[in-house]
């Protein structure tokens, strides 16, 4: 089986909005109905379950019911929202089942991508994510924003989501992350600190996070682009 996260219980203070990323709008509807209709029109789907900040006083507000939908209570850090929702599905899934964790702010994710994902993982032992190779020059600096050195971009990619791995590895690298007092940014890194490899799945450039103003124009122009 196939189950989907989508951590949604942040509230993107670097947008300068009156509510959460999620629920700016985009291209006719807010972030996030772009984001849930990925995984809820994808038929390999099980079920998606959306983890929100308690009494969020948005999400009432769009009305979308959907049998595949599940809810659950968002913790203090990413990581901790992640584990709530694992453990919200823990009733149904089976150690095996596997675990597609999506940003909720990350609508631009392409169909084939998540096939490919899908696709390529789902006979792997581990797992592993959708990347991007970098292409720009990357320079690392210190303390005052001065550059030490240049950094060779061969072998470095960003890391994008969907990230899909095994229920119950999943969730025991995230409580050994958490018991070890380590707070990690994205499912790979808690993989990586268990001794695991995830395996890198090529994808689109254009699943963007929505992070800053200037993203909304540009995610909408991705959006657009594709054919309905």
């Amino acid at each position: 089986m196939y189950w989907v996260i989508i951590p949604a219980a942040g509230v993107g203070s670097r947008m300068r909005a009156d509510r959460p990323k999620q629920y700016l709008p985009l291209a006719g509807r807010t972030v996030l109905e772009h984001t849930l209709a990925i995984f809820l029109d994808h038929p390999a789907i099980d079920g998606v379950i959306l983890a929100l900040a308690k009494d969020d006083p948005w999400w009432p507000q769009l009305g979308i019911r959907h049998l595949r939908l599940h809810l659950a209570e968002g913790g203090t850090e990413r990581c901790d929202t992640v584990l709530q929702a694992l453990k919200v599905i823990g009733e149904r899934a089976m150690p095996q089942d596997w675990v597609l964790v999506h940003d909720a702010a990350r609508p631009c994710l392409r169909r084939e991508d998540l096939d490919r994902l899908i696709n390529t993982l789902k006979d792997h032992p581990c797992g592993g994510l959708l990347g991007a190779p970098i292409a720009d020059t990357i320079k690392r600096s210190n303390a005052q924003q001065e550059v030490e050195a240049t950094v060779p971009r061969e072998q470095l990619w960003r890391a994008l989501t969907p990230q899909m791995f095994r229920y119950q590895a999943l969730r025991q690298a995230l409580e050994d992350a958490l018991a070890q007092g380590l707070h990690v940014t994205d499912d790979a890194s808690a993989m990586e600190l268990a001794g695991q490899r995830p395996l890198l799945v090529e994808g689109h450039a254009d699943n963007i996070k929505i992070t800053r103003p200037e993203d909304l124009p540009l995610a909408e122009l991705f959006l657009s682009n594709r054919s309905p």
